[in-house]
């Protein structure tokens, strides 16, 4: 039930409860050193006052001829104490402790003291302490001892009572009893307006958060009080997440947005065509021939869809590469001869070829090029050019696809490896799934490279791909993974994952 009950407390009540506990023990361990010190000094000062009084009396005993004879005799001159009124009291007491001369507001009752100070008047030591008269009475007694030849003969007790002292103890322990009381409230009051100001950002990240949750809106963003501190520096983390969840839920909507229009474009041609065969063009051969076709079409760019979809899904998820040692001219032979059957009017050459090898995925990399081709080959008109070549660069290899096709317009550059992204021209229709682009960019960032591209409205565009050689001194192979030479991991805004691959 306890533990309960502290989970139900808010952090604010928490927060001002340890708070306030904690400066509750301190003001009390405070106030208690402080009360002790108060109560030593005002008994040292009493002390010091009885001390001085009882010299005085002890210089009067010694300045006579006979001070023995003095003490004995009860004779000795004692100041004038008011008998009523005053709580300053006289004994005079022979070496071994008995009373042979007291003031006269004493009445005649001897002032008791503990056997150590007849020790103390035999060893001529001062010596105070306190004692109880009765009545709920306790003194002060300073005891002297009375030197005579050099040996102790007696000893003058000065004593007042305690009352006083006591008194204004009490008076000082109510008044810290009282201020400290007011001083937790004033503290705990301020320790509530101090943790509510404190959490103000907590409770808009939480009034946020629940707005989001209400209305489904990531747009919403935490207003950021002071931006250096650790609840600033949470509430940027906080909306930097929330941008990051915006884009990825926008993402996700026009990916099934976009796969559903990519899937109702065939499926409509599929059930148009069949229409035609129900409708009577199985009676026709040549209608039949090019229904079935059509359909057939439309099926193989389902299935490319579907594959392509299929590939990045599993990108996203962690897909693992076999890396192997990958000669990079061979591998451009292949895709300029696959090129060449894929090209329909355009013109594909091939270009410098140095030779070259890298770790990769064979696969993987023909797919990337055969994207780049065949984006080229779209896109370029009957009478262009795609040229394909190869060089080595600095411990990188770069590989280019140029093609003298209708270009890209500056504002389509940023986006065109993005999902489904096709850039609006006016002189094709391309009929891909949208998608080998960003097929393109996963595969060249999974093998610790990158993807760029440089365009012109009107000339052409030229992809180019970077990938490390294997010989390239800065990046290395270690546990299937590429890193620099000093141990860093090479980084790329990748989820992929490469494994390790055999020679």
């Amino acid at each position: 039930m306890r533990c309960a009950k502290n989970n139900s407390m808010s952090i604010r009540t928490r927060l001002t409860l340890w708070y306030t506990g904690i400066l509750a023990i301190t003001l009390v361990v405070f106030s208690a050193l402080l009360y002790s010190l108060l109560a030593g000094i005002l008994l040292a000062v009493m002390d010091e006052r009885l001390a001085s009084q009882a010299q005085n009396i002890t210089r009067l005993i010694q300045a006579e001829n006979d001070p023995v004879a003095v003490l004995l005799s009860g004779r000795v001159r004692l100041p004038e104490i008011d008998i009523f009124a005053s709580q300053h009291y006289i004994q005079i007491v022979t070496a071994d402790g008995q009373a042979v001369q007291l003031s006269d507001n004493l009445r005649g009752q001897v002032l008791p003291a503990p056997p150590v100070v007849a020790d103390k008047i035999v060893a001529g030591e001062s010596y105070a302490f306190t004692t109880d008269a009765g009545q709920g009475v306790r003194l002060r007694v300073y005891s002297r001892p009375i030197l005579f030849a050099g040996r102790p003969v007696g000893a003058v007790q000065a004593a007042r009572s305690l009352t006083e002292l006591y008194d204004s103890l009490s008076v000082v322990r109510r008044v810290m009893v009282l201020g400290g009381g007011i001083f937790l409230l004033l503290a705990a009051v301020g320790g509530v307006i101090l943790a509510a100001a404190a959490l103000r950002p907590v409770q808009a990240i939480t009034t946020t958060a629940q707005r989001i949750a209400g209305t489904q809106d990531l747009g919403q963003r935490i207003p950021v009080a002071v931006a250096n501190d650790e609840l600033g520096r949470l509430t940027s983390t906080i909306n930097a997440m929330l941008a990051r969840l915006q884009t990825l839920f926008q993402a996700q909507q026009r990916l099934i947005a976009d796969v559903s229009h990519e899937l109702r474009t065939p499926l409509t041609t599929i059930q148009g065509n069949l229409d035609l065969l129900h409708r009577g063009a199985a009676n026709d051969p040549a209608a039949q021939r090019e229904t079935l076709r059509a359909i057939g079409d439309e099926t193989v760019r389902m299935g490319r869809l579907v594959n392509d979809l299929l590939l990045l899904a599993q990108a996203d998820a962690g897909l693992r590469l076999s890396l192997v040692p990958v000669e990079m001219d061979t591998l451009l032979l292949e895709v300029y001869r696959q090129a060449q059957v894929m090209a329909q009017g355009v013109a594909v050459r091939l270009g410098a070829e140095d030779q070259a090898q890298v770790m990769g995925d064979h696969d993987r990399l023909r797919q990337l090029l055969l994207n780049l081709v065949d984006n080229a080959l779209k896109y370029t008109p009957a009478g262009g050019e795609v040229t394909l070549s190869m060089y080595r660069r600095d411990g990188w290899v770069q590989v280019a696809v140029a093609d003298t096709g209708i270009g890209i317009a500056p504002d389509d550059l940023p986006h065109i490896f993005e999902r489904f992204y096709r850039a609006d021209h006016r002189l094709t229709r391309p009929s891909g799934s949208g998608l080998g682009l960003s097929i393109a960019q996963w595969i060249a960032q999974a093998h610790a490279g990158r993807l760029e591209v440089a365009s012109q409205p009107g000339r052409g565009s030229t992809f180019t791909l970077w990938l490390p050689e294997m010989t390239n001194s800065k990046l290395q192979i270690a546990n299937g993974k590429w890193q620099m030479a000093d141990g860093r991991r090479q980084k790329a805004n990748s989820r992929w994952q490469i494994a390790d691959g055999g020679q």
